[in-house]
């Protein structure tokens, strides 16, 4: 697919998307690829039709938000937003931003990060951590789950006691541990109200994956 064709996915920021999808993603993580950067645009703008907020900065802060790669199992990865928001600021700098929207880009880049633990404070923030914390769950999330473990060399889950009933939870050697420890917690967290519809409806999606998973073993 051109570069011209997979920007205009990104209508109504077409020409911005041109410019910034050969920065968007580093390194070959298939669970944060430009395919996942589409989908946390579509999320992005179903939630900003309902909430508003700044289109043009929203669009950046989704292409470049995954800008660095940063694998899961690394330990710089709480830093991984904060080296993306600088990496971002210094391409937006470069196209000739003016300083104000490259610090609300910034920010929004900074805060999306489930590891990194810090607040989204404007609404183009918000609505960026909610797209993507979107992608966390359901069937997609399901998916890159999956997905990450088998790039992690985890195995699918604990043949003797596949729901640790009896035993800790350890998703870094299980990936269906990863439902209970992290992704089932994600949809109490959403900042908006469009957010949270759609994380509900994710949510209950995400719980049919695994009941139908432990159904088949």
């Amino acid at each position: 697919m051109t570069l011209h064709a997979l920007a205009a996915g990104f209508a109504p920021y077409e020409a911005l998307a041109e410019t910034l999808i050969p920065f968007a993603t580093e390194g070959d993580d298939g669970s944060h690829d430009i395919a996942h950067i589409l989908r946390v645009f579509r999320n992005a703008m179903r939630i900003h039709a309902q909430e508003g907020g700044d289109g043009t900065v929203l669009a950046a802060a989704v292409l470049l938000h995954d800008c660095v790669a940063v694998e899961k199992n690394s330990p710089l990865r709480t830093q991984a937003s904060r080296l993306a928001a600088e990496k971002a600021s210094k391409i937006l700098a470069e196209l000739g931003w003016a300083r104000p929207a490259i610090g609300a880009v910034a920010h929004a880049v900074t805060t999306h990060s489930f590891s990194a633990n810090i607040p989204p404070e404007t609404l183009e923030a918000k609505i960026l951590q909610d797209a993507d914390r979107l992608d966390a769950i359901g069937m997609v999330g399901a998916a890159r789950c999956f997905y990450i473990a088998g790039r992690m060399g985890s195995g699918l889950y604990d043949p003797i006691d596949p729901l640790a009933k009896n035993r800790p939870l350890d998703d870094k050697t299980f990936a269906i541990d990863h439902f209970e420890t992290k992704l089932f917690k994600l949809a109490e967290g959403f900042q908006t109200a469009a957010g949270r519809a759609l994380a509900r409806e994710r949510h209950e999606r995400l719980k049919q994956v695994l009941d139908l998973f432990i159904d088949e073993i």
